[in-house]
């Protein structure tokens, strides 16, 4: 007879394990029932990015060197899009005391990348409208490489076309039949400008 009460008291610890086992499991399957009916929150969706500022070049006043000027510009998706607003941003004009490289009357037709080299395909009003003389010539092409080669480094080199015929040269001086790669040397910080221009 005493040996059967340790033998109640054990199936008693078993059956008090197995419900709180029970309770412990439900609870869990509970949980993720739960959390099957509540769907994952959604990640937000990033924005596009605002406006985002880039660096182009136009002419010292003294006109025989490149200076930067920042600007601020669009989003865009495609990187001919962003090329073309930079030329764009060229043809409007320095908002500083810089001069211009491109006429403001100025037209293209389009600015596509295909691997390293970028194609500006000019329309003849804005050659037509370009100054005449080898300092304008070469501010000009190179103002254009430059900024598009230091905004987007997967520019390389720069190729020039009239309505999608190749060019010999803008205005008769500089040799552009082959793509332009950028020449940072015809930069001059704005202090040094203004002492290349006092000294004229």
């Amino acid at each position: 007879m005493k040996g059967k009460k340790p033998a109640r008291r054990g199936v008693g610890v078993l059956v008090a394990a197995f419900l709180v086992l029970a309770v412990v499991l439900g609870a869990l399957l509970f949980r993720k029932y739960e959390g099957a009916k509540t769907p994952p929150p959604v990640p937000a969706v990033q924005e596009k990015a605002g406006y985002h500022q880039v660096a182009l070049f136009f002419a010292a006043e003294s006109a025989d060197a490149l200076v930067r000027e920042g600007r601020v510009i669009e989003p865009c998706d495609e990187v001919s899009d962003c090329l073309e607003s930079i030329l764009e941003e060229l043809i409007n004009g320095p908002v500083t005391d810089l001069a211009p490289v491109l006429p403001v009357t100025g037209m293209f037709n389009s600015v596509k990348l295909e691997g390293t080299v970028a194609t500006v395909d000019f329309a003849g009003e804005l050659l037509d409208a370009l100054p005449a003389g080898s300092n304008s010539e070469m501010m000009a092409a190179y103002a254009i490489v430059n900024s598009l080669a230091l905004n987007y480094p997967q520019v390389r080199m720069v190729q020039f076309t009239l309505d999608g015929k190749p060019l010999q040269t803008l205005k008769g001086h500089l040799d552009i039949r082959a793509p332009l790669a950028p020449d940072f040397s015809l930069e001059k910080s704005p202090a040094a400008a203004a002492d290349l221009k006092g000294k004229k």
